[in-house]
């Protein structure tokens, strides 16, 4: 019996998400009075679920008391979790990249339970960052490389040219007073977590302090590195962003949700009014339909001085007995073997695509190559029709060369394993064959060889190369993917800091190049260190063919891909506007393949409105991927 006159406390009532993946719905559960544990938005709990416990996440700490229902208690506390901002973005890249919130807090979330923060250290002063990593050498902060004004918020493109060590532009960010006024934590993201324990180690030394472990972030440490699960980086509070090498497709994610980490921080740092530097010798394409602060560029001799020499040897008219080993490639690699210097440089790396079923097709007159006259990407020729037909565009042609006019074509592929066996015969030399991870994803050791040859992993696994030959640069230029441009020229990236600059003197420091288009705009561009100008070339084909950025796609595939396919077109035709069109931006669907649709949209908003809404089909057999990264 109540007492009279004593009115009991009301439960608190706090919403929470749990780690299901397949229940997209949040649950109202009761927060019991005898805790006394800090519970806020974010915080990890254990709670009821259909007769057992899942991990879960409050996302809400005032979610009310529903009149008439007894809420279940909370089981247990987990501790600490990710802030209130990112759980906030989980939301929204939800949404974005058609994937379950939950997928995206647990990547922003500690591996083990968190129960207490350490205290953050103070953040360097300016004048105690040291200029070099020499012990004991301390001076004044960096000078800040370009015109960068940091004081407002807002997208800014820096172009570096590759060479150009990016500790420096760091430190100034750091160092900036505006930055330091924020008092939050600098976020540093790079490709690879080889690089990030690098830079951390880099700036430790510096006298910067630099997060090692979730904690330390959560805590709100000066700076906090990582690769493309540190767009989740759990600070509390944004000072700046700096991705370096933005260009990267290791910031994509291949498996559903195909989230972009790069996306992802521009659109973090607007939501805390942060500035976010995208650093890169080849600014990424989808920046240009994006509304950029500036761009800050090097000067036009240092950024040419910033590439090494490539050179590009003409495969037209060469002899079919030598294969794809031209006269000056086996020159460039008797200068390797044959120099003490190049040898202690590093080995001579040869690199050769094999993947991905790329097959060229060339006249067997001339060896002009088979290439689409709109979007210029290789022509291939479908078993069993007579035309040649553009992967990218889809437009179609006889099959009749463009150069002489003759018809007939022969097709243009190797391995990698008999390269490599040509090559021995060929250099009398050893040759190291190196491939990338294997399917328990263990990588094998690089041999030591002088000479090396394998796919594009190789540029991965090596820090350092006397030169490198792409053996036929043709099947990335090519490749009928809607990122071939991106794509070669990140491979170019990658090698020029193998080979290092120009002006070095050395006679075998380049990077050489066989292709049977050696006018291509790409290859003039490295060669002359000026890739801005294909890049702006690629946003005018993107424009007026109306690829992204200049339109939204999404695939959609697998057992139940028809089913949902149905299901969309359903919604659109019931949705706002008329027919196939939501809010005035066309959206259609399209088969591409067995069991894979094509969703494209004038822009994300309806795209992904559409997806949101759209309840899927119960199983496994369905993959959405937005923004696709293998079309």
């Amino acid at each position: 019996m109540r007492q009279q006159g004593v009115v009991a406390a009301a439960p608190r009532v706090v919403r929470v998400r749990t780690e299901v993946a397949a229940v997209a719905k949040t649950f109202d559960y009761s927060v019991p009075a005898a805790w006394g544990h800090d519970v806020q938005v974010g915080t990890r709990v254990r709670a009821p679920f259909h007769g057992r416990t899942v991990r879960g996440w409050v996302v809400d700490d005032d979610a009310g008391t529903p009149a008439g229902v007894d809420l279940l208690p909370l089981k247990s506390w987990l501790g600490w979790g990710p802030p209130p901002s990112l759980v906030e973005l989980a939301e929204w890249a939800a949404w974005r990249w058609a994937g379950p919130a939950s997928f995206f807090l647990r990547i922003a979330s500690p591996d083990t339970i968190v129960r207490t923060l350490p205290a953050p250290p103070a953040p360097a002063e300016p004048g105690m960052l040291r200029t070099t990593e020499a012990p004991g050498s301390r001076g004044a902060a960096p000078s800040r490389p370009g015109d960068l004004d940091l004081a407002q918020a807002g997208v800014t493109v820096v172009r570096q040219p590759p060479l150009t060590d990016p500790i420096e532009l760091v430190l100034s960010v750091v160092g900036d007073p505006g930055v330091r006024a924020r008092a939050g934590s600098v976020l540093v993201l790079v490709p690879s977590s080889g690089w990030a324990e690098r830079l951390t180690a880099r700036l430790e030394r510096r006298g910067c302090p630099t997060a090692g472990t979730w904690e330390h972030a959560r805590a709100g440490w000066p700076v906090v590195v990582g690769n493309r699960a540190g767009a989740w980086a759990p600070v509390p509070r944004l000072a700046a962003v700096v991705v370096l090498d933005s260009h990267d497709a290791a910031y994509r994610e291949e498996s559903a949700p195909t989230y972009s980490a790069v996306d992802l921080l521009v659109e973090r740092a607007r939501r805390e009014g942060a500035p976010c530097l995208l650093v890169s010798p080849v600014p990424p394409v989808a920046l240009a339909a994006r509304a950029v602060l500036r761009t800050v560029a090097s000067t036009r001799l240092e950024e040419r001085a910033g590439w090494p020499i490539l050179e590009r040897v003409d495969r037209r008219s060469a002899d079919p007995r030598s294969g794809l080993f031209s006269e000056e490639f086996v020159r460039l690699a008797r200068l390797v073997l044959g120099d003490a210097a190049a040898r202690e440089r590093g080995p001579l790396v040869c690199v050769y695509n094999r993947t991905g079923g790329a097959r060229l097709l060339a006249c067997r007159h001339c060896g002009e190559l088979a290439r689409c006259d709109r979007c210029g990407a290789a022509a291939a020729q479908q078993r069993g029709q007579e035309v040649l037909r553009c992967p990218r565009c889809d437009q179609t042609r006889p099959v009749v060369c463009a150069a002489c006019g003759r018809l007939r074509m022969k097709t243009l592929r190797a391995g990698v394993s008999h390269l490599r066996e040509e090559l021995v015969a060929l250099l009398g030399t050893d040759v190291g064959e190196v491939a990338g991870p294997r399917g328990s994803g263990v990588e094998s050791p690089v041999p030591g060889t002088p000479v090396l040859i394998g796919t594009e992993a190789v540029l991965h696994r090596v820090r350092r190369a006397a030169a490198v030959a792409f053996l036929d640069i043709d099947l990335h230029l090519l490749a009928p993917r809607l990122s071939s441009t991106e794509d070669t020229l990140a491979l170019f990236v990658r090698a020029a800091r193998l080979v290092g600059a120009r002006g070095t003197g050395a006679p075998w420091a380049r990077m050489q190049a066989q292709t049977r288009v050696p006018d291509h705009p790409l290859l003039q561009a490295v060669a002359l260190g000026e890739p801005t100008a294909v890049l702006a070339e690629e946003v005018a084909i993107r424009r007026a063919s109306a690829l992204p950025p200049f339109a939204a796609l999404a695939v959609v595939s697998g057992a139940l891909a028809p089913a949902y396919t149905e299901s969309l077109r359903r919604e659109v035709e019931a949705g706002p506007g008329d027919g196939l069109v939501v809010e005035g931006a066309p959206l259609s669907v399209a088969p591409i393949g067995d069991d894979r649709f094509l969703l494209r949209a004038g822009t994300h908003d309806p795209l992904c409105d559409v997806l949101a809404r759209t309840p899927r089909p119960p199983g496994r057999g369905l993959r959405v991927e937005v923004d696709p990264v293998s079309l």
